[in-house]
C-alpha cells in the first residue's frame, strides 16, 4: 500500500450578514466567512491537503472562484468531489487533522459535530478525522476576529 501526506491551508474574513459554515456544520455567530463558496475554511483546507496528497492540483484547480457552478457551494459539495477526484485515482483518505485558528466562536461545543461531517463528506470514519480549535492570542488579523483560517494535515492511501 502506497501511502502519501498533504497539507492544505485556507482564509477566509469575518463579515456580516453571511452564515457561519466550519467543517460543513452551521455555527451560531453574529458573522459568516467571506468567499465565492460557503467560506468553509475547515473544509477547504482539507480538500487542498487531500489534492495535494493525491499529487492533483489545488482548490482553485478544480474549484476556480470564477466558476459561478461553484458560487455559494457547501464545504460538503467541494469534499465530496474531491473523494470522487482521489478515488479516480485509487485512493482515498487514511487520516485527518485539521485546526481552525479563531478568537471567537468558541469552537468546542461544535467539534463532534465537524468530525462527523467531514468524515461523511468525504467516506471515512470518523476515527480517522481530528479537530482543534485555537486562538491567534489576540495578534494579527485572526486575533483580532477580522478571519478565521484552518490548516489541513491528510495522509492517504492509494491502491496499487
Amino acid at each position: 500500500m502506497n501511502l502519501r501526506i498533504g497539507f492544505g491551508y485556507d482564509i477566509h474574513r469575518l463579515v456580516a450578514g453571511r452564515p457561519l459554515f466550519l467543517g460543513c456544520c452551521p455555527i451560531p455567530f453574529d458573522r459568516g466567512l467571506l468567499g465565492h463558496s460557503d467560506g468553509d475554511v475547515a473544509a477547504h483546507a482539507l480538500a487542498d491537503a487531500m489534492l495535494s496528497a493525491a499529487g492533483a492540483g489545488d482548490l482553485g484547480r478544480h474549484f476556480p472562484s470564477g466558476d459561478p457552478a461553484w458560487a455559494g457551494a457547501p464545504g460538503r459539495r467541494i469534499l465530496e468531489e474531491t473523494a470522487r477526484i482521489l478515488k479516480e485515482q485509487g485512493a482515498s483518505l487514511a487520516q485527518a487533522d485539521l485546526t481552525i485558528v479563531a478568537e471567537e466562536p468558541r469552537l468546542a461545543p461544535h467539534r463532534e459535530a465537524m468530525i462527523a461531517a467531514l468524515a461523511a463528506a468525504v467516506g471515512c470514519d470518523p476515527a480517522a478525522v481530528n479537530v482543534k480549535g485555537r486562538s491567534n492570542e489576540g495578534m494579527g488579523e485572526l486575533g483580532r476576529g477580522e478571519a478565521i483560517c484552518a490548516y489541513a494535515v491528510v495522509l492517504i492511501r492509494l491502491q496499487p
